[in-house]
Parts: structure tokens; sequence; C-alpha cells
């Protein structure tokens, strides 16, 4: 699925699962060259069996995807994680795979933590006692600091947070993913491919510019054979607070998520509409969903967060049946 290049490789890299592996005219001169060519190369990571076995104990697994930047995967990913910690009885993590842009830690309120190696691994940082996030973010001596990494590396820090992360038992790992389609988004389903994934939730905005690229992001989803749990689309009007009233502040000129979901036969899980006071919770590291409950967006976003819990309830009794 992902053709994986070494830090040393040239240029022009066919990937060490390529057919082509040591075999094209870029392989010439390179120190892997003769490794490549044998196909000792092709055999798959022994880190997906090991990934397997680590997360074993995490019951369900959701990804937030995104073709396009800005359309608030982070501040969802935050607050269906806060969403679903808020029942005591379930253990949650959050794990930021966004390397070159990890926002989490600041919407979090965890700016500044730093994580700490314990035997059984790299301890997450606890939000509360059934809360857990991971980031790079606090690996890195100040949020200012630029990650200027090529693929390989990226590839490398996701294994190392999906197998040497202690997370022990989960009842919801969710991972926030940057924009786009290409090595992160790889990593992380080829990562988890010896794992039950219940599925993604795709994030979108109502204007066209944003649904181009969801599409590509959906088609992603189908290729790799990641199932799509629904749509969220972000910033769908505004309520004025003091009148009510709903304006298009970006007008969905195609029809928005609501018909890109019925023509692509896709569940649209909700439409949240524009809220200042969600900007400013994230900016200071809190839960809107706490800070303002009664809020027509907090309301919208806990009938999404109850739609991904039956979602995720009905995928273990379908696996149950089929057993």
């Amino acid at each position: 699925m992902m053709a994986d290049v070494p830090d040393d490789a040239p240029e022009h890299c066919p990937g060490t699962a390529s057919e082509q592996a040591g075999k094209s005219s870029s392989c010439e001169g390179c120190p892997n060259q003769k490794l490549c060519a044998s196909g000792a190369t092709k055999a798959p990571d022994p880190a997906i069996a090991e990934i397997g076995a680590k997360l074993s104990n995490v019951k369900h697994k959701i990804l937030v995807l995104s073709g396009k930047g800005g359309v608030g995967k982070s501040t969802f990913s935050a607050h269906l994680a806060h969403a679903l910690a808020s029942d005591s009885t379930k253990e949650v993590a959050l794990l930021d795979v966004d390397i070159c842009g990890p926002s989490i830690p600041r919407i979090m309120g965890l700016e500044g933590e730093q994580v700490h190696q314990s035997g059984s691994g790299w301890s997450p940082v606890y939000v509360d006692d059934n809360l857990a996030v991971m980031s790079i973010g606090f690996l890195l001596s100040s949020p200012d600091d630029a990650v200027i990494w090529r693929g390989p590396k990226k590839n490398g820090m996701i294994k190392q947070f999906l197998r040497d992360v202690d997370w022990g038992e989960l009842d919801y790992l969710i991972v926030d993913t940057p924009p786009g389609t290409s090595d992160e988004h790889l990593s992380i389903v080829q990562y988890l491919s010896s794992t039950h994934v219940d599925g993604a939730v795709i994030i979108t905005t109502p204007q066209e510019i944003s649904l181009q690229d969801v599409r590509k992001e959906i088609r992603f989803c189908q290729k790799v054979k990641l199932p799509i749990i629904g749509v969220v689309e972000n910033m769908s009007g505004f309520v004025c607070p003091t009148c009510k009233n709903t304006s298009q502040i970006f007008p969905p000129t195609s029809g928005g998520a609501e018909k890109m979901c019925a023509d692509l036969d896709l569940p649209l899980l909700g439409k949240v509409p524009l809220d200042p006071r969600i900007a400013r919770s994230c900016d200071e590291g809190k839960s809107f969903l706490n800070e303002v409950p009664d809020s027509p967006a907090a309301k919208v976003y806990l009938n999404i967060v109850q739609s991904i819990r039956d979602y995720c309830s009905n995928r273990v009794t379908e696996e149950q049946s089929t057993t």
C-alpha cells in the first residue's frame, strides 16, 4: 500500500515495496540497491503485527480526516474526545499524527507538557483520569519549532506513536490527521491494517473549494478500504446569539455536504454552526461543550457524537453476529 523510501534514498526512489525496487535507473549507486533487488524489502513490516498486539486492548479506533486544511479536524477531534470521555466509565485517547502542524496540545490545554518514558513505553499526557493525549508537540522544545522532515521520518514517528506508547486498555482511540492523502494517511492505515478500525469521520465546510478536496479524501478511504462513519459539515451558517437568526457565511454554492453525501450515499452526521466561542475555547485549551453546553453548536456536536457511539456499537454487534 505504501512505497517506503529510506532516508538515504536517491531523489526518484521507486520505494522499497515497488516492483522496480533496486531495478530502476534511479537505483544506480544507492547503498540499498542490492537489498531492494533481492526482494527482501517487500516483506511486511514487522511493526504491523507488533502494533496489532499493542492495540488489541483498544475497542474502537476512529480516524478524523479531510483533504482540506483549516476545516476544523483538530477542533472536532478534541470535542469528540471530550464528549466520549464525559462518560467516566470510558477510557479515551487522542493521537495527533499531524507531524508538521500539531495543534492538539494547545486545544487540549496541554501546551508545555512533556512525554515521559516508562518501562512499558512512552506515557501519554492526561487531560483527565480517563482522557489521554499524544502528539509530537510534546516532544518539541518550543511550540514555535518547525518540524522539517521527509516522509520516512514522519512514518517512523507514527509507527512509534502506535507501537511504543503505553495506551493501556481503551474504549476509544481517536486519531487526528493532517490535510491530504499522502504519507501520514497511508502510514496510519497501513500500520493499523492488522487491527480493527471502526472507520473515518470526514470533516468539511460548505463551500465547493472544500468539498473538492474532501471528495478526494473519500476516494482515498474507498481505495484503502477504510469504512466511512459519516461526514460533518463545520462552519455551517452563523447563528446570531442575540436574535437567533442564521446567516450563511460560507454559502454552499453546490449544495454543501448534504448534497455531496446524497450523491455519494454517505451519512451526513451533522452541520455544526459557526460560533466564535468554539475558537476561543480552543485557544484557551478548554472544552467548548463544557463552557457553553446550551449553545446550538454544542447540541449538534453531542448529536454527532451519539451517532458515532451508535455506529461503533452496531459494528461490534455485526461482528459478533458474523462470528
